[in-house]
């Protein structure tokens, strides 16, 4: 069984509330179903990308494309190995395991880290609509 989230529902997406929690919310359906049913055989499997190139990427994939964008063919293979495999993450991104890693090690570290890359973007769009 597929569930399609984001690297947003491990992490969060600076910028929009609604993508944030409605991916949070995505991965934890995953979650629960797993548990729930995998002991009756239910494999599920959840695709975690960042940037994919689909028509809500076609304007740019903004703090998301920060390490590539990738086909929905390549984020498709990832999430194939893991069904293949019995991997619940699928990570077309490898740099989302050492995301989640450090925030794991010290939330609070990576709040103050996503709290700069938020002012990061802020000032970008101020300076691009001045």
């Amino acid at each position: 069984f597929a569930v399609t989230s984001s690297a947003a529902g491990l992490m969060m997406q600076v910028g929009s509330i609604a993508y944030t929690t409605t991916k949070h919310a995505s991965r934890a359906l995953a979650e629960w179903l797993s548990v729930t049913y995998g002991d009756m055989g239910l494999h599920v499997a959840c695709l975690c990308p960042q940037a994919v190139a689909t028509k809500m990427t076609a304007g740019g994939a903004g703090v998301a494309g920060l390490d590539g964008m990738l086909s929905a063919d390549e984020a498709s293979e990832s999430l194939l190995r893991a069904l293949e495999t019995g991997t619940f993450l699928a990570l077309p991104h490898a740099e989302v395991a050492t995301y989640m890693k450090r925030k794991a090690e010290n939330v609070d570290r990576w709040l103050r880290g996503m709290r700069r890359s938020q002012e990061k973007m802020i000032g970008l769009a101020l300076r691009s609509n001045l």
